[in-house]
């Protein structure tokens, strides 16, 4: 809350929150990361997930989604995601191992904003949707 106040009052447009790797599966983690999200009420709630995990990144996404529902974050509507998109990181080594990317937007709904091809904020790219439909059709 203190991180967003003072990025309001220096007129900031962005408060980027990073919560540090909370565990799907780690029930007293996922409560705080709902209760942040419920007092702070952000714009956007974004999952970051290894590209290169394959259909556990799936089984990620689909649990932490979940277990933000169960402790309150609801979306807009009574069956819509606690998320708002995703960020996959290390999608530069997946080649044409794109599945899991397709399943999870049909999963939640949700699109990929960004996919992580380096190590550095400006190696986050926006998605080629052309590119993965070539991969897929490989």
């Amino acid at each position: 809350m203190d991180a967003i106040n003072y990025a309001r009052q220096a007129g900031y447009d962005c408060c980027l929150v990073d919560t540090a790797g909370r565990m799907q599966d780690n029930e007293p983690l996922m409560r705080q990361l709902a209760k942040l999200i419920k007092i702070n009420e952000p714009d956007l709630t974004l999952f970051v997930g290894e590209a290169l995990v394959g259909n556990e990144a799936v089984d990620q996404l689909t649990k932490f989604n979940n277990s933000l529902i169960d402790h309150g974050c609801k979306g807009v509507t009574e069956n819509s995601s606690a998320i708002n998109g995703i960020v996959l990181t290390k999608f530069d080594t997946i080649d044409d191992q794109v599945g899991a990317a397709v399943s999870m937007t049909y999963i939640t709904g949700q699109p990929i904003v960004f996919v992580g091809v380096g190590q550095t904020y400006k190696d986050l790219k926006q998605l080629d949707a052309k590119s993965v439909v070539k991969a897929l059709m490989r």
